[in-house]
């Protein structure tokens, strides 16, 4: 199985590109912005309607939003996500598939979530465009068959996010920053989700789905007149009614800077992000030095947590940061994802980068680059149909000055160094600072506590829960080969297990929305077959026998030799655990958690195999390679044993590869199914 993964993090996991070196462009003279005024008008239910006139090209887009403030969902949370989903399954007069048919004829895209619709395509078919958004937007159907669909779909995703560790480090952060208690704080878990009826979603749909504080922004090749015909005809009609408004208390940073740690086995890295809450609005006159603060700071590949985490220090793939702006509190955050083993020394260089920009000045040149950037980057976006209707939405909404947009990049460019630092003195916090790490307590913690940083320590629900404990003590007598032997009892006994002569199993997964079906078929000669089918194409096959081995991946056949292909034969095995029982480099590390229960840790080189304390089931493994110059730790877990012909068989294989494989086992078969030629 060791090989396997290896081979599914060749195919699916891209690693990022290395950085390459590339020779700033010369700025040329500021464009000119001209986004054009829309025009307006208001129906009597209090939609605003802004037009944008633009005939370069026959194309139109619609975007319809309520702005209503945030709200918390408490114990129904999951209420507008699911609301989101059931929107667009067809209307009151138009069924789901029709709908979604002449959608596709047409050559639209028309989108519905809680709080809005889009819609965009040819102007020539603007009008019916306009009709199915407004019908979908304003006659939605919602029945108890999607319903129960899209809840059952979601609760499956919240599953498959219970071993992420990047969803929990934003669960828990977020949690933690804002309150749970909080819009931006709560989160959805699969209680709240099956509190939610269908009468809930109707619920939320009538009381938010308002237009007392909804706008819809047209832009593109239509006539004001038009527009404002239709859309008469069309929301004209929609009932007037105003969302209810609730205030919540400013979340405060903490009174001094720490860590939050959360424990999780499982992690082949430490998720970090150092994080204070922000209330800076647009109309701030420290916005535009915020948003160069963070360019400089992280905001890509030239920003200096980069340059100091990935290029100076080898220590991660990326690391960056961001800074909330608009109406609503909102927060700052520099994140990283990194090894193990420096975590530590990562928050250290994270922490003195943020003091640096805090207290020193800006070099001009930086600073002149990081302007280059986001004038760049805005006049890129200009010619996006989107960019203008939330440019028109948030001018409006948050109060800009008309001309906010014209004067952009005058306003980029007026910014100084000292402005810069001022901005981040006020909004990247050094000494409130909440750094959330989430990570493999047995491999962080003692690190983290060398910092002199006070850690505290919650759960992967926010919750604050004691101290891991790393060091449990392995019982008297317990050694590497008793482990090895408890297994062999525990999936049938010596006499069942050496009896296997020949392994078949077939797998499913659904990995990036691609169906991939793996098929393995092992002798206890040391010959394996691998076969790897995406979508109904081989895209992978490799074949290990006693003369040579060989891979086949995208129609070319790559030989197999030395170190590799004795390596890929020492594993092809039905049950590696009967040839490490006369190993004499095996040794018993200790007993660590894994998928939530004790298990006894078997280092075998740079693999470690995870046992049960309790069922001597193996429960999971974790392989250590060097990729790219890093170190990188890929771990698989087993589940749901059960017995095929007297041996107990994993049907659940979960591979952490860069992205989670969840493989079910469909097919399995003893000592059948395996011929000689499979392994030519």
């Amino acid at each position: 199985m060791k090989k396997v993964i290896y081979l599914l993090a060749g195919l699916f996991l891209t690693i990022t590109m290395q950085a390459q070196e590339r020779p700033m462009p010369k700025p040329g003279p500021a464009p000119t912005v001209n986004i054009g005024e829309p025009e307006t008008f208001t129906l009597d239910n209090g939609l605003k309607v802004l037009v944008v006139e633009n005939h370069k090209l026959p194309r139109v887009s619609y975007t319809l939003t309520m702005d209503n403030a945030p709200y918390a969902e408490g114990n129904k949370k999951g209420v507008s996500d699911l609301l989101s989903a059931v929107m667009g399954s067809g209307t009151q007069t138009i069924s789901k598939d029709a709908f979604n048919e002449e959608v596709d004829f047409l050559g639209a895209n028309i989108n519905f979530w809680a709080d809005g619709a889009s819609a965009n395509g040819l102007s020539k078919y603007s009008d019916r465009i306009l009709e199915l958004m407004a019908d979908g937007a304003l006659n939605p159907k919602f029945t108890q068959e999607e319903f129960e669909n899209q809840r059952d779909k979601m609760i499956e995703g919240l599953k498959a996010d219970e071993k992420s560790v990047t969803s929990v480090a934003s669960r828990v952060g977020s949690a933690l920053i804002y309150g749970k208690n909080h819009p931006r704080g709560e989160y959805v878990t699969e209680e709240t989700l099956k509190n939610v009826t269908l009468a809930d979603v109707k619920n939320n749909y009538n009381t938010y789905f308002v237009p007392a504080k909804a706008y819809l922004v047209v832009v593109g090749d239509v006539k004001f007149k038009d527009v404002k015909k239709k859309v008469k005809k069309l929301f004209g009609d929609w009932t007037p009614n105003k969302a209810p408004s609730i205030s919540y208390s400013d979340p405060k940073d903490v009174q001094y800077t720490q860590i939050n740690f959360v424990d999780m086995p499982n992690a082949v890295q430490s998720e970090i992000s150092v994080a204070n809450v922000v209330d800076l609005k647009m109309t701030d006159k420290e916005y535009f030095a915020a948003l160069l603060a963070n360019q400089i700071l992280g905001g890509g590949g030239e920003g200096r947590l980069f340059l100091n985490l990935r290029e100076a220090h080898g220590w991660t793939y990326g690391a960056y940061s961001s800074v909330g702006a608009g109406k609503y509190i909102s927060s700052f955050r520099a994140k990283t994802s990194v090894r193990n083993t420096v975590t530590d020394s990562a928050i250290v260089e994270m922490l003195n980068e943020i003091k640096k920009i805090r207290t020193d000045l800006v070099d001009e040149e930086d600073l002149k680059n990081a302007k280059a950037k986001y004038v760049g980057n805005f006049v890129m976006q200009m010619e996006s149909p989107s960019t203008i209707a939330s440019y028109a939405l948030r001018t409006e909404t948050q109060n800009l000055p008309k001309d906010f947009y014209e004067n952009y990049i005058k306003n980029i460019n007026a910014v100084t160094p000292e402005d810069v630092r001022n901005a981040a003195k006020k909004y990247f916090s050094a000494d409130n600072a909440r750094i959330i790490v989430v990570g493999k307590a047995a491999d962080v913690l003692p690190g983290l506590e060398s910092t002199n940083i006070p850690v505290f320590y919650f759960d992967k629900w926010g919750k604050k829960t004691d101290k891991p404990v790393l060091n449990k003590p392995i019982p008297e007598g317990v050694t590497a080969k008793s482990v090895l032997n408890d297994y062999i009892k525990a999936i049938g006994g010596e006499k069942a297990v050496k009896g296997v002569k020949t392994l078949y199993t077939k797998s499913t997964a659904t990995v990036q929305g691609a169906p991939v079906e793996l098929t393995m078929k092992v002798s206890a000669d040391h010959k394996q077959l691998i076969e790897m089918n995406v979508m109904g194409n081989t895209m992978m096959k490799q074949v290990v026998n006693n003369k040579e081995g060989y891979m086949v991946q995208q129609g070319q056949k790559i030989p197999l030799e030395g170190e590799e292909l004795e390596s890929m034969r020492e594993s092809a095995v039905p049950f590696e655990e009967v040839d490490l029982l006369n190993s004499s480099e095996i040794t018993l590390t200790g007993i660590e958690t894994m998928n939530g229960s004790d298990a006894y840790a078997v280092k075998n080189g740079e693999t470690t195999l995870y046992y049960d304390t309790k069922t001597g089931y193996k429960l999971g493994q974790s392989v250590q390679s060097e990729q790219m110059g890093q170190t990188v730790v890929q771990n698989t877990y087993y589940n749901d044993y059960k017995e095929v012909k007297g041996i107990k068989i994993p049907h659940n294989i979960v591979m952490n590869v860069g992205i989670e494989i969840n493989l079910t086992v469909n097919e399995v078969k003893v000592n059948e199914g395996v011929t000689d030629a499979d392994f030519q």
